[in-house]
């Protein structure tokens, strides 16, 4: 006998995680076992306000349009479940039978999808939970990287390219540009940037993750070096990057300011413009900063063909799971090899992947703390996919002067 499945996405969206949901419906509406497919607007919330709709109702080329949508098609929410909620579930489960539920998020979206899955199971409730991986900062345990990763990184590497041009044809104005990538727990999306480097001199020169913390007068001698040596500096920073004493450089405040009423992720603060301010005071330079927040989350003009061949392999797995009757698991992805670049989908337990936290691996980090290692290019390069090549300008001192000589010599 067939029953219903819903899904819901949570959390901040990525590029592709509408390609993840095409497939779930795609897949899911061809199902021996599965009636309906359902949908939550707005998450959790959603669901449990009755905010539900029947996705096969969609006409199939808006379906297979998913793929190259951004944001998040169903909406989405940041909600912790309270013990309240539970009843109210497992009412909104039996009213729509339902039995197949696919959560597409991350770290909290699969603690609130292995709460649910708990509290059926004590209740005698059969119910098959499969979490689908999703997230931009990469800090999902149990799989090599996740879905959203690679098309954010894309999204770092370009813009860090692009922006370093920019500030070094504009040193004799600027001499320092910082941007900010989310990431308040790990640095693998500030590490991603590096990348965009073809040559020593160009951007980006300095990397800081949160997994090692700085201290001021190292990132100063730092810039100092980068100046001196290139006549610029370009700086990438996770979010949630620290200072020694453990605490956010965000969060750092000149004394006398009142704004230190704490909201949002980064307590109202932001790293790259605290950054800024230091550089400035200590060296008397001008330089930029630059806060791309939620863009990286949703730009699927940049969005990786990998990762969108990934994020729709993972919904077709997820649906063969549940019908497996497999239940309390995340697809996760398991990296066969980097060249040439191949993968195999496999599962992790949710226990294992609710609420903890993936840091970026010492191997990846330099020594300094302040730039990855040849090991961590290896390992990001197969999923960014080609960046572009640039023209340059030969301004060779002597050519230049050579020139010049033939020019005079031929106007005389």
């Amino acid at each position: 006998m067939k029953e219903n499945a819903i899904i819901g996405q949570f959390g901040g969206p990525t590029s592709v995680i509408n390609s993840s949901l095409c497939s779930l419906i795609q897949e899911g509406l061809k199902s021996e076992k599965i009636d309906k497919v359902l949908g939550m607007r707005d998450g959790i919330i959603g669901f449990m306000k009755d905010k539900i709709v029947d996705l096969g109702k969609e006409e199939p080329r808006v379906i297979e349009g998913l793929r190259q949508t951004p944001s998040a098609a169903l909406g989405s929410c940041r909600y912790i479940l309270k013990q309240k909620d539970f009843p109210l579930i497992m009412r909104q489960l039996k009213k729509y039978n339902i039995r197949y539920f696919f959560f597409i998020g991350g770290n909290g979206s699969m603690e609130v999808l292995r709460q649910i899955e708990k509290y059926c199971k004590k209740n005698n409730y059969k119910l098959n939970a499969i979490g689908i991986p999703k997230t931009v900062d990469n800090d999902l345990c149990g799989t090599d990287h996740a879905p959203g990763f690679a098309s954010a990184a894309r999204y770092v590497c370009l813009s860090v390219q692009q922006a370093g041009r920019l500030a070094r044809d504009m040193q004799s104005v600027d001499k320092y540009v910082i941007l900010q990538t989310v990431g308040r727990n790990t640095g693998w999306l500030a590490a991603s940037a590096a990348l965009a480097k073809k040559k020593e001199s160009d951007a980006p020169h300095l990397i800081y993750m949160p997994e090692r913390p700085i201290s001021k007068k190292r990132l100063i001698s730092d810039v100092k070096t980068c100046i001196k040596k290139y006549g610029w500096v370009s700086i990438v920073c996770g979010e949630g990057i620290l200072w020694e004493d453990g605490s956010f450089v965000a969060s750092f405040r000149e004394q006398g300011d009142m704004s230190d009423i704490e909201f949002g992720a980064m307590a109202g603060g932001s790293a790259a413009l605290n950054l800024h301010k230091l550089i400035h005071q200590e060296t008397r330079y001008r330089g930029e900063f630059q806060i791309t927040e939620s863009l990286s989350m949703c730009a699927i003009d940049r969005a990786s063909k990998i990762d969108l061949e990934e994020a729709y392999a993972c919904g077709i797995k997820a649906i063969k799971l549940a019908e497996e009757g497999i239940s309390g698991v995340m697809v996760s992805i398991h990296r066969i090899s980097s060249a040439p670049y191949h993968i195999e989908l496999s599962t992790i337990s949710l226990d294992k992947v609710a609420l903890n936290i993936k840091s970026v691996d010492d191997k990846y980090i330099n020594a300094q703390g302040n730039f990855v290692t040849d090991e961590y290019i290896e390992h990001i390069k197969p999923l960014v996919g080609e960046i572009p090549e640039y023209s340059e300008l030969n301004f060779d001192k002597v050519n230049g002067n050579s020139q010049l000589k033939e020019i005079k010599n031929e106007s005389q």
